[in-house]
């Protein structure tokens, strides 16, 4: 027996929960009565009540932001995968796509959003029987400010009859989710408005600070005079007049008194707008990541960095509601209708298509190195319908001896033939005779397999590779693995033929009359 054994801990407990948040075993909780309170410490000190949040939602920068995020989700298209190529899968792919359209699924998935903003959200799915099958009604998104969650987590719905604990929402017929906590003990939730609270308040609170300051350093204040023996009558008639300044156009004060206008001196500056500004970007922050989608600044660099910031907040809002979905309702449409398939994906194509002219360009240089892609790999990359041409171009694999520029194959020089008598003359050979021109195809037939392999290699990494500097990479990864060894065998042997035959020849010559 060894140590390993020894520590070996015995099979575990199945379905065995200690740090559950039930019967008070969660010590971070006070007082545990029949339903969970949000710890938010936040939402805990203006008493539990989510209106303190839609109220952060009022902001008009708030509702800008958060709304940039949630369309760009509902502007992606959607898409629902069957888990296999089995026919039974893609019946049940089918089947979650028709019901997603019939309930609308963009205007489910906009709604579901606010989770984000709140912490969580709760909808209501509507079931109903469709061409013999069970299928979807309506999913319709509930307001979260009805529902709690009990000491076991479960959703509960709030009503006048039953404040208190709730009616239990049965799963099948309810779908929320949550997101944001740092734990899985928290069943609401940490949303966004959590940290658009402050900003939001200090921006209010300085705009109100700044009507203040326009209100009283824009006018002039009015100070009325009066002397010490006036009654309170007269001080009350003098106060009246000196709030009609503001908006009468006429006003009389009693003999012996006087009035005259106080214009306020400031130094410096007050700058609200700088912290008007400083909240807004904040919110940005907070909800896009950055605030360059939301205020012209940057270069263009800066901007397809945000960009992608922003793309990567979106995919995970996309894959939240997705995924929280394909596990709830997706899995119980897929058990009840098709039990022994596996329930399909859906999703949303977040990704941006890839610019075809980047495309049309690797293609282009990874054609210069000797490789055509196939008619099958053009319409798919490209679209529409495809021949090749009469006049298209036609690589080869590399003949043997082959000079090689820049790394580049570059076709050998054309065989000597009575077809090319300028060639002929060059090499001052007499055509179809020559020794070299009748061992050139059993050289390059000898070499075919060993170019082959090379080539497969190849076309594996330009079918794989995403860039052109993936491929380069994965080419010099690839050298060690494509030794020379059969090249310069096969490459020695036709030199040896070659010079034998040379010798063969002059020895012909040397016996002819």
């Amino acid at each position: 027996m060894t140590d390993l054994d020894i520590n070996l801990p015995k099979q575990p407990r199945f379905d065995l929960e200690v740090a559950t948040i039930q019967d008070g075993r969660d010590i971070t909780r006070g007082y545990l009565g029949p339903l969970l309170v949000p710890q938010d410490r936040l939402l805990n000190m203006r008493g539990d009540d989510l209106r303190v949040y839609e109220n952060v939602l009022s902001e008009p920068q708030v509702q800008s932001v958060l709304q940039q995020r949630r369309l760009a989700i509902t502007r992606c298209e959607w898409r629902v995968d069957p888990a296999s190529e089995a026919r039974v899968d893609k019946k049940a792919a089918d089947l979650v796509k028709k019901q997603l359209d019939r309930v609308g699924w963009d205007n489910v998935t906009d709604k579901m959003h606010y989770g984000v903003f709140y912490g969580y959200a709760a909808s209501e799915v509507i079931y109903e029987r469709v061409d013999g099958q069970v299928g979807l009604g309506a999913i319709k998104v509930r307001n979260r400010r009805r529902f709690r969650f009990d000491k076991d987590a479960k959703l509960r719905l709030l009503t006048y009859q039953n404040m208190m604990p709730g009616e239990l929402c049965d799963s099948p017929y309810f779908w929320h989710y949550a997101t944001g906590a740092d734990n899985d003990d928290e069943p609401y939730g940490l949303g966004l408005a959590h940290w658009l609270y402050w900003p939001t308040l200090f921006k209010r609170n300085g705009l109100k600070f700044w009507l203040t300051f326009l209100e009283k350093y824009g006018m002039p204040t009015a100070m009325g005079t009066y002397p010490a023996n006036a009654t309170a009558q007269e001080k009350a008639n003098l106060l009246a007049a000196t709030q009609a300044i503001r908006i009468d156009s006429g006003f009389i004060v009693p003999q012996g008194m006087a009035m005259e206008l106080l214009k306020a001196d400031r130094s410096g500056t007050a700058d609200y707008k700088a912290l008007q500004d400083n909240m807004d970007e904040a919110m940005a922050k907070v909800v896009l990541g950055q605030s360059m989608t939301s205020e012209s600044r940057g270069g263009q660099y800066k901007s397809e960095v945000q960009h992608d910031v922003r793309q990567d907040l979106v995919k995970a809002d996309a894959d939240l509601i997705c995924e929280s979905f394909n596990l709830t309702v997706g899995r119980w449409l897929t058990a009840w209708n098709f039990s022994a398939a596996q329930p399909p994906k859906v999703y949303r194509v977040v990704e941006e298509p890839e610019d075809l002219n980047q495309m049309a360009t690797r293609d282009k240089s990874i054609y210069s190195m000797g490789f055509k892609p196939s008619q099958k790999y053009i319409q798919d990359t490209y679209g529409g319908d495809w021949t090749p041409t009469d006049t298209q171009p036609e690589l080869q694999a590399t003949p043997a001896g082959a000079a090689l520029v820049e790394g580049l194959p570059v076709p050998a020089p054309p065989v000597p033939s009575p077809a090319n008598p300028a060639a002929a003359f060059a090499e001052g050979v007499s055509g179809q005779g020559d020794v070299a021109v009748r061992m050139t195809p059993q050289a390059d037939k000898q070499m075919q397999p060993v170019m082959t392999r090379w080539i497969g290699q190849l076309r594996d990494l330009v079918d794989k590779a995403k860039s052109l500097e993936e491929l380069r990479d994965a080419v010099l990864k690839l050298q060690p693995d494509m030794p020379l060894d059969d090249y310069a065998t096969i490459f020695a042997q036709a030199l040896a033929a070659a010079h034998l035959a040379g010798r063969q020849d002059i020895t012909d010559q040397a016996g002819a009359p």
